[in-house]
């Protein structure tokens, strides 16, 4: 029997910020339908965004930053407890304890832009987040991130340079302003063959049913026919 691919591939565009927990979650949630899909392979990319582009470049500290957003720390931190116990459920530990510190993102999405160009931005996004929300490193320090990169083999110059070149950091803002523009205005958000949407982490059956619905048909057996497109029969 012969099986072959109309269309080749399912593309999915990720739009998220490293500073989004529940972009950690939805991550995880794809990852694991992926796993339980068998049918056309699937090719993901992320693209950035950022939940507070006025975030002071030093950032702030959890408490401060919980009482600005929210006016108080009891609700908030009562709202980490489903976070924490969804994130169990995929394997991450959120750490959301008085060392936490929320900090400008722009930064972490100009490193992903070039780790893109490189062939690792999955595997960054994966790192800074759990660096970020398990580890409570602290993102807006440059000696930080320049030793998370010499993991990837990135001397401290080529980190540093990375951070101050402002034609990178334009080029990530003018991303953000396209996805914007395009109406995603919460993370994360998934692009399923730059046609359908799937908004927040939803279950990794979510995701399944839709692969379903865009998946490329397989056939399963070809015989005699006539092409549309070359006319021949």
């Amino acid at each position: 029997m012969n099986i072959t691919m109309q269309n080749d591939k399912i593309k999915i565009d990720i739009v998220s910020d490293v500073a989004c927990p529940w972009c950690y979650v939805g991550k995880k949630r794809l990852e694991k339908a992926i796993a339980q899909w068998k049918g056309a392979p699937i090719d993901i990319e992320w693209h950035p965004f950022q939940l507070d582009a006025n975030m002071p470049k030093e950032g702030l500290d959890r408490d401060t930053y919980l009482i600005n957003k929210f006016g108080n720390l009891e609700g908030p931190l009562e709202m980490t407890k489903r976070l924490v116990e969804n994130g169990k459920e995929e394997g991450i530990t959120f750490n959301f304890g008085p060392e936490w510190r929320a900090v400008n993102t722009l930064p972490l999405h100009q490193l992903l832009h070039v780790a893109g160009e490189e062939g690792f931005k999955d595997v960054l996004k994966e790192r800074l987040m759990k660096a970020y929300f398990d580890e409570n490193l602290h993102l807006n320090k440059p000696e930080v991130l320049t030793t998370i990169m010499e993991e990837y083999g990135w001397p401290e110059e080529k980190t540093q340079e990375i951070l101050k070149n402002e034609d990178i950091a334009y080029s990530v803002k003018q991303e953000i302003a396209h996805y914007q523009q395009r109406g995603v205005n919460s993370v994360p958000f998934f692009i399923i063959n730059d046609k359908y949407g799937i908004s927040g982490a939803q279950p990794a059956t979510a995701f399944l049913e839709a692969f379903e619905q865009v998946a490329p048909l397989t056939i399963l057996s070809e015989g005699d026919h006539c092409d549309s497109t070359t006319g021949i029969c």
